[in-house]
């Protein structure tokens, strides 16, 4: 069934295993732009490139548009108690854990995709 990953380079890793890389940068990008958070990764952005620009844009929008990033959240469908379990305390680290759980999300998406098609 669908593997849990434990943190962003795990999810990452198992996202290229698997050859589905490109599928969730598609993904990302897509729901980005549903929530009017113009966002356009370029296929060729490596792992480690992703993870760093998907955390400073969560953290941007936190500090600066937290209502689109409320909406952003609504749109990827992150867990509500997954996101309310988070301490809030350190913004750097907020953002970086929010980062994994959209990752996770849209790993999800696009894993469930590949494997019920």
């Amino acid at each position: 069934m669908f593997p849990i990953p434990e943190n962003t380079d795990f999810l990452l890793a198992d996202a290229e295993k698997e050859n589905l890389y490109l599928s969730l940068i598609e993904q990302i990008n897509k729901d980005f732009n549903l929530a009017n958070e113009g966002i356009d990764f370029p296929l060729s952005i490596s792992p480690e490139e992703l993870k760093i620009q998907l955390h400073e844009k969560i953290y941007r929008m936190i500090q600066y548009k937290f209502a689109e990033y409320l909406n952003l959240l609504y749109i990827i469908d992150v867990p509500e108690n997954e996101i309310k379990s988070l301490d809030g305390s350190d913004l750097v680290v907020l953002a970086e854990q929010v980062a994994f759980l959209v990752l996770k999300r849209e790993w999800q998406k696009v894993w469930f995709r590949n494997f019920y098609k």
